[in-house]
């Protein structure tokens, strides 16, 4: 495939769980600036929920594309750090992606079309949801195992791929290195079983992927399946009338299409997932007025 085109010392974005309380971020931009220091680095966010890696693939798939073609993302949510899982770079047609093999790349991969693999039916809404399968990968779009470890950091801690495998590969990369010199390719990798919503007669079915830092509940139905539709949408036993177009033109509960293209729910100056008890993998039912 063609790789994107790549300035001399392009733009590395870091999305983690690690926080900002310890060193962990800092440890992995001194390395990146050993190997390149005039690259750019960019935090998108180091707030992600501890082991969160739906949220995690969520907040960097609705943001990387906002970023100059050629840009490398480099993110670490990895509860499988030390295992078996494996180091993965995914080449898009305008990017790059450094990040382990658990489903972090998921809405990467879907926004070129790729769709998960049928997940099993989990125990809980949640897990039903979020189940970790795999993807096939899109024809525009190639992937590898990050096995040559002469672009490690060494020694290698079994705790700590973010600073001795990802950010040193991120950096190779953004030195020129190319992505077949990294690893080995491969052409299907880890993606969480995100829903795809469910049309019948009149009736949208979907479910809640994701709840932002404002409690927020943002769905797997995208503004193309309801704008331009006078709509009644349910949750959680309450009904909502309508779309809002600002969180400040309704009171109370309110309806709207978010700035990531999907439609949410939300309390006006509130919280909706607090005040509804719902969560990634509530059930939402829009239905279509004629």
């Amino acid at each position: 495939m063609t790789f994107p085109n790549r300035e001399p010392s392009p733009t590395i974005t870091l999305t983690s769980d690690f926080g900002w309380r310890d060193g962990f971020v800092a440890a992995m931009k001194g390395v990146i600036l050993g190997i390149n220091p005039s690259v750019t680095l960019v935090d998108i966010s180091h707030d992600i929920p501890p082991q969160n890696i739906a949220h995690g693939a969520f907040v960097l798939g609705t943001t990387c594309g906002y970023f100059p073609r050629g840009a490398i993302h480099l993110a670490v949510v990895d509860p499988g750090v030390g295992t078996a899982r494996r180091p993965i770079l995914l080449v898009t047609p305008d990017a790059f992606y450094v990040a382990p093999d658990n489903g972090l790349l998921t809405y990467v991969l879907m926004a070129h079309q790729a769709r998960p693999n049928p997940g099993v039916a989990g125990t809980t809404e949640e897990d039903a949801v979020l189940r970790p399968t795999r993807a096939l990968l899109p024809e525009a779009c190639s992937a590898y195992v990050l096995e040559r470890d002469e672009y490690w950091l060494k020694p290698v801690s079994n705790t700590f791929h973010g600073r001795d495998v990802f950010a040193p590969v991120a950096a190779h990369l953004s030195n020129g290195v190319a992505p077949d010199a990294l690893g080995t390719r491969v052409e299907e990798i880890v993606c969480l079983n995100v829903p795809w919503p469910s049309e019948e007669k009149n009736v949208i079915s979907g479910r809640v992927i994701h709840v932002d830092h404002f409690g927020n509940l943002a769905s797997n139905i995208r503004s193309g399946d309801v704008i331009g539709s006078r709509v009644e949408v349910e949750v959680k036993g309450r009904r909502i009338r309508g779309l809002s177009l600002s969180y400040a033109s309704a009171n109370g509960l309110l309806a709207i299409v978010g700035s990531h293209g999907y439609l949410e729910i939300a309390e006006r100056n509130g919280n909706a997932s607090d005040l509804l008890g719902a969560t990634v993998g509530t059930s939402i039912r829009i239905t279509l007025i004629d």
